[in-house]
């Protein structure tokens, strides 16, 4: 007894010890962190801007000090902020320590419309006369039309260019989910809304295949005509050479192709970096990541700070169906915060989101409405504004989405397992007791009977009434008007603006510019973020409960393909009834 006493004494101390040394570890290694990420980021004179984008681009990132950590256990690059990447692109416009960008992005990680914005912030750096030179082994299709951008474009000999035109591939589990013995009960309105295909069809239906080939047609016609512009190779002859896939073409071929300037190893472009910045050969070129230079402060020239506020709303993710999506109830606070605060004159609406919960998106749509109606409020288009996105967008004083934006689906559905079968395989049976007719609709261990059937599917023609009206109303039209271009299509951003689903094509500059014309305060006006950031510690404690789930994830499924089919069927199961929202994975290369 008395060395189980002794044992047990000593298993409870040590615990404790251990306990007590790793949270002092864990509050040290806050403090120097917390102590490293307020110094002061110093830029050199005659540097160069290193545009390395090797990580997910989200809208907007705070100033997190612990995701590169979390990216290091996870094996993958950190994300980076596209708000980030923009305004250090256009910082450096002015600042003059800064002599040119040295672009290696190779594999960029972003949307066609993400690309197109960083894209368009770079051509805006040149007219400054500064250069910009983009290097890199290998260059996927999205990551050659960024480097298009730039003076010159290198590749190393034996490299490997990704230049083929776009492929749109769609993934379907009706077979998967019927040796399961699931049967997904499916109710919906719009012959468009392809976003339940993947559960009831093993292919595109007809009407999924001509939308579709419809907007990878208008972004593929986009990218050549832009790339076309500045390569100065007709968009004929560069759908020819994309038909010949140079990736597994010569270097000789490549270079007469014209998509590149020359074929030279790293060191040959360093050197020639140095020749463009005058350093000597023998010594290191000064060069600060983006990363670090979003830190930096440059002076805009304007004196003292302006008391008019513009205030730049993020709206990313899907609506009501997770943890890192949209959270509606969130959103509508931030935005009402924004039309009550008398100091912000005009606000700009920043949606990447393929919609998702159909009252979560009415929810939104009711504050957009209200601060609309009292001051200008201008909606920018990322890569998706699509269905729910769109909803809540279309109340906008003025709408402007980038031509290779996804838009539209304007239509909604519903979608109600039937675990009846799988119940079976595995040996469960289920009863129940109802006090009414329809006391345990919708049932997720039955099929609907005939009259739940139609009470269902009259909920969703009521609802998607609901959207129409709200989507005329918004663009100044007709329900019939709506519905002709609506019923669940997705178009480009530079359709939407042939039929009048958006106003404008730009990015979020243009959208700026809009709403400070519109409010009077062209000259005189602040940007702020909304949502404020949450401070680091916040952070910390945040990343820890969201990452661990995503960390064991990655752990046993890697960045497979099983991890984005299994993230398809938890949104089936924990979504809202009713959803307005695109396919539940557009692939878009």
């Amino acid at each position: 007894m008395k060395k189980f006493l002794k044992y047990t004494l000593a298993v409870i101390v040590g615990s404790v010890v251990s306990i007590t040394i790793l949270t002092l570890g864990f509050f040290i290694f806050v403090g120097i962190l917390a102590a490293s990420t307020s110094q002061e980021v110093t830029v050199k004179d005659n540097s160069l801007l290193v545009l390395k984008l090797d990580g997910p681009i989200v809208e907007r990132l705070a100033d997190d000090p612990f995701a590169q950590i979390f990216a290091e256990i996870s094996g993958e690059a950190a994300p980076m902020g596209l708000n980030q990447i923009l305004s250090s692109i256009k910082k450096a416009e002015r600042d003059d320590r800064i002599k040119g960008i040295y672009l290696e992005s190779g594999l960029v990680m972003g949307g066609h419309a993400t690309i197109e914005e960083i894209r368009n912030a770079l051509l805006d750096f040149k007219k400054t006369g500064k250069f910009i030179i983009s290097f890199a082994p290998v260059y996927s299709q999205k990551s050659y039309y960024l480097a298009s951008a730039a003076d010159r474009i290198y590749l190393p000999p034996a490299g490997m260019l990704n230049f083929q035109g776009i492929s749109s591939q769609h993934t379907y589990f009706k077979n998967t989910l019927e040796k399961l013995g699931v049967d997904v009960q499916v109710f919906r309105h719009g012959k468009f809304k392809s976003a339940i295909e993947p559960f009831t069809r093993t292919n595109m239906s007809d009407e999924a295949r001509l939308q579709t080939e419809t907007y990878v047609n208008s972004m593929w016609d986009h990218i050549t005509q832009k790339i076309s512009e500045v390569r100065n190779i007709a968009p004929d002859r560069l759908n020819e050479i994309a038909n010949q896939v140079p990736m597994f073409q010569t270097d000789d071929f490549l270079l007469k192709s014209g998509l590149l300037d020359d074929l030279k190893y790293k060191d040959q472009v360093l050197n020639e970096l140095k020749d463009s910045t005058k350093t000597d050969y023998t010594k290191d070129l000064n060069s600060i990541d983006v990363r670090q230079y979003a830190k930096a402060y440059v002076s805009d020239g304007k004196k003292g700070i302006a008391k008019n506020k513009l205030a730049i709303i993020y709206a990313e993710g899907a609506i009501d169906s997770g943890q890192d999506g949209i959270n509606s109830e969130d959103l509508s606070r931030t935005i009402r915060e924004a039309r009550r605060d008398s100091s912000i004159k005009a606000v700009v609406l920043r949606i990447n989101s393929p919609g998702g919960s159909g009252m979560g998106s009415e929810i939104i749509w009711r504050e957009v409405k209200l601060t609309a109606d009292t001051k200008p409020l201008i909606v920018s288009m990322s890569d998706l504004a699509a269905s729910g996105g769109y909803y809540i967008a279309c109340a906008a004083d003025t709408i402007v989405a980038h031509p290779n934006s996804l838009t539209g689906s304007i239509g909604v559905f519903g979608t109600i397992p039937n675990l009846e079968g799988l119940l079976d395989k595995v040996g469960i049976s289920t009863d129940v007791v109802n006090t009414n007719k329809f006391s345990d609709m919708p049932a997720l261990t039955r099929p609907f009977r005939p009259e739940e059937k139609e009470i269902m599917q009259a909920y969703i023609e009521h609802f998607y009434d609901f959207f129409l009206q709200r989507c005329a109303d918004g663009r100044q039209t007709t329900k019939a008007a709506i519905d002709e271009i609506g019923q669940g299509r997705v178009w480009s951003g530079e359709n939407a603006l042939e039929i009048d689903l958006v106003d404008v094509l730009g990015g979020i500059d243009t959208a700026v510019d809009i709403a400070a014309e519109k409010a009077g305060i062209a000259d005189n006006y602040r940007i702020v973020e909304l949502p404020e950031v949450l401070p680091p510690f916040e952070q910390l404690i945040k990343d820890l409960t969201g990452n661990a789930s995503a960390y064991m994830k990655s752990v046993f499924f890697g960045n497979s393909e099983y991890l984005k089919y299994m993230q398809t069927i938890e949104n089936l199961k924990e979504s809202y009834p009713i959803q307005a929202r695109v396919p539940y994975e557009i692939s878009i290369n």
